[in-house]
């Protein structure tokens, strides 16, 4: 028998929540993804997953805290900041979610999605 070491359980986890989360199936997506970012929180690939599921599963207020510690860590990281101002958006904080809509759409000013929720904001 051989055992696993941590990191390649974290890595199984991510992958199973990835899976669930590409099968559409968000709040078991949720489970796997939150253990693994128990035991890896400085890995953003994991709480940017787990903030995805969050958010699909309607779990706003969850899904920014995970977009918010991706930010901290990746200051430029265009697709945290748009989903942190999508979940803030959710969770009625208009105006911090302007600001991180704000700052994707001027960080990737191609991105049409981008400027859209921006301005939904201000409508």
């Amino acid at each position: 028998m051989v055992l696993e070491s941590g990191t390649e359980q974290t890595y199984t986890l991510y992958r199973r929540g990835i899976e669930l989360l590409e099968d559409g199936d968000f709040m078991h997506a949720t489970e796997p993804l939150a253990e693994a970012a128990r035991r890896a929180p400085e890995k953003s690939s994991v709480r940017e997953a787990l903030g995805r599921a969050y958010y699909r599963a309607g779990r706003f207020r969850k899904a920014a805290i995970e977009f918010e510690a991706v930010v901290e860590s990746h200051h430029v990281n265009d697709y945290a900041h748009f989903c942190l101002g999508r979940a803030l958006s959710k969770t009625g904080e208009k105006d911090r979610a302007r600001h991180h809509l704000a700052l994707a759409s001027n960080l990737r000013p191609d991105r049409r999605d981008y400027r859209f929720y921006r301005k939904l904001l201000d409508a």
